[in-house]
């Protein structure tokens, strides 16, 4: 048995298979978007919620906050040369309370997205469910206009053939006028 000769695939052509997929351009998009999204909820955290949130908190900065394990060493010149060496435990607080007011702020949006999305799909339902009863109105109003026209003929034709039986009936009895008036003489 021969075996099938496969054609290898340049490692350039791999990439361009994998690039134009239609999945690794929506990957693309997303990332450029999520990346903007990002930069619009941080700074609705940073310009809009932590100074109304230090209203009610006061100036609490968590950043200074830290402990020190080695301190910094300065030269007679007072430039330091050998930093500090400290656990920032205030920076990792900050960070987290950013990461929850970002979760927050993020999972506000986007409950409001979906709210909206929802009553545009039910907005959308009615639209349709209207459309098909205006289209189930027309069926409607179309078949009893055809089947009055249907029982309009019939009624015509049922009138055709009592006149016809009628024109039967009256020929025959002039027939047998004829036939009557043809014996007696």
């Amino acid at each position: 048995m021969a075996k099938k000769q496969r054609k290898k695939s340049t490692f350039w052509e791999d990439f361009k298979k994998f690039i134009t997929k239609g999945n690794v351009i929506d990957m693309a998009v997303a990332v450029v978007i999520g990346g903007a999204f990002g930069k619009i909820t941080t700074g609705l955290v940073n310009y809009i919620i932590t100074p109304l949130t230090s209203i009610f908190l006061g100036e609490i900065d968590l950043t200074g906050v830290k402990t020190v394990l080695v301190d910094e060493v300065l030269n007679e010149a007072g430039e330091v040369t050998t930093p500090e060496v400290a656990i920032l435990w205030g920076q990792w607080i900050q960070t987290i309370i950013d990461f929850l007011i970002i979760a927050f702020v993020i999972f506000v949006v986007l409950r409001i997205i979906m709210n909206v999305k929802n009553k545009l799909g039910e907005k959308e339902a009615e639209d349709m469910a209207l459309a098909a009863a205006e289209a189930k109105a027309i069926a409607d109003a179309e078949a009893a206009e055809k089947a009055e026209k249907a029982a309009e003929e019939k009624a015509r034709l049922e009138a055709r053939e009592n006149e016809f039986y009628a024109n039967v009936a009256k020929q025959a009895e002039l027939l047998a006028e004829i036939r009557d008036a043809v014996k007696k003489q």
